[in-house]
């Protein structure tokens, strides 16, 4: 009897070591191992500039090759259109009034949750390249690796060494980004500006296509640089990856970067998961840039933190679903004292509503007054134009002056060119538009703030470059 119970207890002791060693098993060991994740970002391109959304001045094959290998969505929003702000709520899923950096060259504030933190406590190792935070604030997101040049050649050299010489077992999150198309642009390039189209928003001068013809040569370079690091990926990661490309927002030209126009604040965005994510598909759900966070987090198996602004569109990945957002909500509060501007807006599949608080300042920015000729010289050409051709001075008075609402159809008017604000056709959709954008505004807390001294519409002798201001010191 005492022998049987002696065999009995032993064979106990056997399988609580057993549960013991699975129950202790790593959460990134080979049969449970996480999909390694890479995030690829532009920086100031414009989604209408690229084929794969009906461009046709370049080809971006790279980016086409992508797009063949997973989804691509056609309506893709940032939460702003300035560098700092639409990456800060890309990295906190939280919208600028909620997570504190609301005016560009401002961060999140210390107590607001971070992906990298997520990420790391998923069992990734998380690394970011280049333009991923905002310049110098990458520290402040505790990725465990990080390099702040941002040009593609030392890119180059920066994530291939890393790669290379990486000996941690995790799954890797690596985020790269890019400075390119940013200004300043190339003083050469391989496209020809005479042959190109322009945007029907812009005024078409000579020197509009010059700059034009060197903004896209830098789109071909970032282009260009996606083959590199996807063959980089190939060699040194899992073949079970996620990819995940897009942009901060639209171009540094006028009624782009800055506005909240679908120029600025429509991005492209392709996701390619071999296996999971059809390839060659593309989804017309709506998704803000917010909702990447939830998505990576569902991706990686997490539990999704309470009071996001963003949520997960895993399903619309997955094809489970269609549809993601029926409303995206965008804000815009100025770049110091460059673009001392406030604009909220809200846009359904069919209309966009811009509100503008302050219509009596006038809306500036680093193009009409730096006038610079790795950029936005041609606005001299502009203003020139508009002594005597009405065309040109409707176009110059409509970048500086904005009335306070601005109402488009997008189906009848995709670039956005007639405003139908104040009009009985669309009073009811207007009325609709603005309870909902003023009570969203309200639910974020959203103070309106003007953070410094604007420019105003009257006195266009003072539109003139100005100091930046002494607290704001990390640009």
């Amino acid at each position: 009897m005492i022998g049987i119970i002696n065999r009995l207890f032993l064979s106990l002791l056997a399988i609580v070591g057993v549960l013991s060693a699975i129950c202790t098993t790593p959460a990134y060991s080979a049969e449970q191992r996480l999909p390694d994740i890479v995030v690829y970002l532009a920086d100031d391109l414009s989604a209408r500039d690229l084929p794969l959304y009906g461009g046709t001045n370049i080809k971006t094959p790279a980016i086409d090759q992508l797009a063949a290998e997973g989804m691509t969505f056609d309506q893709a929003f940032v939460a702003s259109p300035s560098c700092a702000v639409s990456r800060a709520a890309l990295l906190t899923g939280l919208m600028p009034a909620r997570n504190g950096a609301e005016e560009n060259h401002s961060y999140p504030r210390d107590d607001v949750m971070r992906l990298p933190k997520v990420l790391n406590d998923l069992g990734y190792q998380t690394a970011a390249f280049g333009k991923v935070a905002h310049l110098r604030s990458a520290p402040d997101y505790h990725f465990d690796v990080y390099d702040l040049k941002q040009n593609i050649p030392d890119l180059q050299v920066s994530v291939r060494s890393f790669l290379e010489k990486r000996t941690d077992k995790r799954p890797l999150a690596l985020f790269v980004g890019v400075s390119d198309p940013h200004v300043p642009w190339p003083s050469e390039s391989s496209v020809d500006p005479e042959s190109m189209t322009i945007p029907p928003q812009l005024l078409d001068t000579p020197r509009t296509r010059v700059q034009r013809s060197r903004y896209l040569q830098e789109v071909k370079n970032l282009d260009a640089y996606l083959w590199e690091l996807r063959s980089l990926c190939d060699r040194h990661l899992s073949a079970d990856r996620v990819f995940v490309f897009s942009s901060d927002h639209g171009a540094q030209f006028p009624f782009g970067k800055w506005c909240l126009y679908d120029e600025g604040i429509r991005v492209p965005l392709i996701v390619s998961h071999k296996g999971k994510i059809e390839a060659g598909t593309r989804t017309n759900a709506m998704v803000s840039w917010i909702d990447l966070l939830p998505t990576l987090i569902a991706i990686g198996g997490g539990n999704l933190p309470e009071q996001l602004d963003g949520r997960s569109f895993l399903p619309v990945l997955l094809g489970s679903s269609q549809q993601h957002r029926d409303r995206i909500f965008t804000t815009h509060s100025g770049d110091l004292l460059m673009n001392v501007y406030l604009s909220r807006s809200v846009r359904t599949h069919r209309h966009k509503l811009i509100w503008n608080p302050h219509p009596e300042f006038a809306f500036t920015s680093y193009i009409d007054l730096l006038l610079r000729a790795t950029s936005g010289d041609y606005f001299k050409e502009w203003m020139e134009a508009a002594k005597t051709n009405p065309e040109a001075k409707s176009i110059v008075s409509r970048y500086y002056a904005r009335p306070e609402y601005e109402l488009f159809d997008l189906q009848q008017d995709p670039d956005e060119l007639t405003n139908l604000a104040g009009t009985a056709k669309l009073a009811n959709v207007e009325s609709e538009l603005r309870s909902e954008l003023n009570a969203w505004i309200n639910s974020q807390g959203d103070a309106l703030t003007v953070f410094h001294e604007p420019l105003m519409l009257d006195a266009p002798e003072t539109w003139v470059p100005r100091k930046k201001p002494k607290n704001a010191s990390r640009n």
